[in-house]
């Protein structure tokens, strides 16, 4: 029987949890959910200076906005130093590493000099090789032996076969005079202990492979896959930052993109399955493979982001979607949705949805429902009822009282009613517009008065008639 396949997300807890973290996050979750693997966390919290409760949270939360759980309680890595300590020690033991008594000043002293006579600038420790009976009493880091001559091959699933030679790979510091461990080797050891198979990560990790894998090898530990994703750049082709809107993720759900749509769009963001643009997250665990992520960095762009969030919310279940609002309005701060206003959002859903792109959108269109008695239309709805226009909507409203309030019959009132006056629908729609929803921009006429019922429908036409 084949090992159960385990990837992790392991976040550094300084800031927000940014989208280059949240689809790093989203391939390891689709690897192991579609294979009936584990998803691990774990927060990379050593550094103790930069690292806040506040920025833990935020990742907490949009990881949870995102709706990639993961397995087990999240793991501090800040909270195994005695762990990481240990492993440093034994390579110790085994000669796979060595106690280094070389202080800053001298390190500096060394790389000054090689600067000067244009050589590496790559330490080698004198101690390496010393006997530890002439070790001095004062104070050591412990160092890895690496090799010195030969190779380190990675094999890494995205980048293909990548070589360094071991002679440009230094021997790195494991555990420093405090006794504190350094984070290299806390990776390596945190990894094994939760049985990582695989370390799906930003490419920008490349070069700490080498380093990592040789504490796998000097531990006699199995190396893990390897896939080093290449990093999200803006649409200009320079890598992601802040003025191309590289913001936290709970920025974008502040902006109304649905959850599913931002996995499926970022699922996209490096990673194809053939010309498949949209899809589901069954599908999107069932194809995710390594095979399919590309090698060049993706591009982001919020006209995609937009698009494949617009079919979601068309594709949405009408309940679930109404959920997704009112988390929305939550997580924003806005008032929630009346209760008394819920069965007609219900109502109303199958229209909303169409061509909303966000939530806000979908918001915009319900301002018929959102909106009381009297409605106050906006600059540009309120030019739509001029008394002209007043005068046809109280003309109207008695060929509407005895209306079946079925679609057809709805139509051919009032497409009777504008034959009569000698004019188009289209010229009614603006003031019905105006008059339902104080908006410009709606639903359709129709939809609209199917939603809001005869009564409140007539009460608004009088409404706006009288004004």
């Amino acid at each position: 029987m084949s090992q159960p396949i385990v990837t992790r997300f392991a976040p550094s807890p300084t800031g927000y949890l940014h989208i280059g973290g949240a689809r790093t996050a989203l391939f390891n979750w689709l690897y192991a959910r579609g294979r009936g693997g584990k998803f691990l966390l774990r927060i990379e919290d050593t550094d103790r200076t930069r690292s806040t409760p506040e920025a833990t949270e935020a990742i907490l939360k949009g990881l949870a906005w995102l709706g990639l759980d993961h397995d087990g309680e999240a793991v501090s890595q800040f909270a195994r130093a005695d762990r990481h300590a240990e492993v440093a020690r034994a390579m110790l033991e085994s000669g796979h590493a060595y106690k280094c008594f070389a202080t800053q000043e001298e390190i500096q002293a060394f790389r000054e000099e090689a600067r000067a006579e244009k050589r590496s600038t790559l330490f080698h420790s004198p101690w390496r090789d010393a006997d530890p009976a002439g070790h001095p009493d004062m104070p050591f880091v412990i160092r890895l032996k690496a090799p010195r001559d030969g190779v380190t091959v990675i094999r890494d699933r995205v980048q293909g076969n990548v070589t360094f030679r071991n002679d440009q790979l230094d021997d790195m510091v494991l555990l420093r005079s405090d006794g504190t461990p350094v984070y290299m080797l806390a990776v390596v050891v945190d990894d094994h202990d939760m049985g990582v198979t695989h370390v799906m990560r930003g490419d920008d990790h490349l070069n700490n492979a080498a380093r990592q894998q040789l504490v796998y090898e000097a531990m006699g530990w199995d190396v893990p896959i390897w896939a080093h994703i290449p990093l999200i750049h803006g649409p200009d082709g320079k890598k992601l930052s802040k003025r191309h809107g590289a913001l936290g993720v709970e920025e974008y759900q502040a902006m109304g993109y649905p959850a599913a749509g931002m996995r499926n769009y970022l699922a996209r963001l490096g990673w194809s399955h053939g010309d498949d643009e949209f899809f589901t997250d069954e599908q999107a665990k069932s194809w995710f493979d390594l095979d399919g992520i590309g090698r060049a960095p993706a591009r982001f762009d919020f006209k995609k982001l937009e698009n494949i969030c617009g079919q979601h919310i068309a594709a949405s279940d009408d309940a679930a979607l109404l959920q997704e609002l009112r988390a929305f309005l939550a997580a924003t701060g806005q008032p929630s949705l009346p209760e008394t206003k819920i069965p007609l959002f219900e109502k109303a859903m199958p229209v909303l949805k169409e061509r909303a792109k966000t939530l806000p959108e979908l918001l915009e269109k319900a301002a018929f429902i959102t909106s009381d008695r009297p409605i106050r239309p906006d600059e540009k709805a309120a030019k739509a009822l001029d008394a002209a226009s007043r005068g046809i909507l109280k003309e109207l409203t008695p060929h509407l009282q005895n209306a079946s309030w079925s679609r057809d019959d709805l139509e051919q009132v009032l497409n009777q009613f504008a034959e009569q006056r000698e004019t188009k629908f289209g010229k009614l729609a603006g003031p019905l517009r105006a008059a339902l929803a104080g908006r410009s921009v709606t639903p359709s006429v129709f939809d609209m008065m199917l939603v809001l019922g005869r009564d409140e429908t007539l009460a608004r036409l009088s409404d706006a008639a009288g004004a």
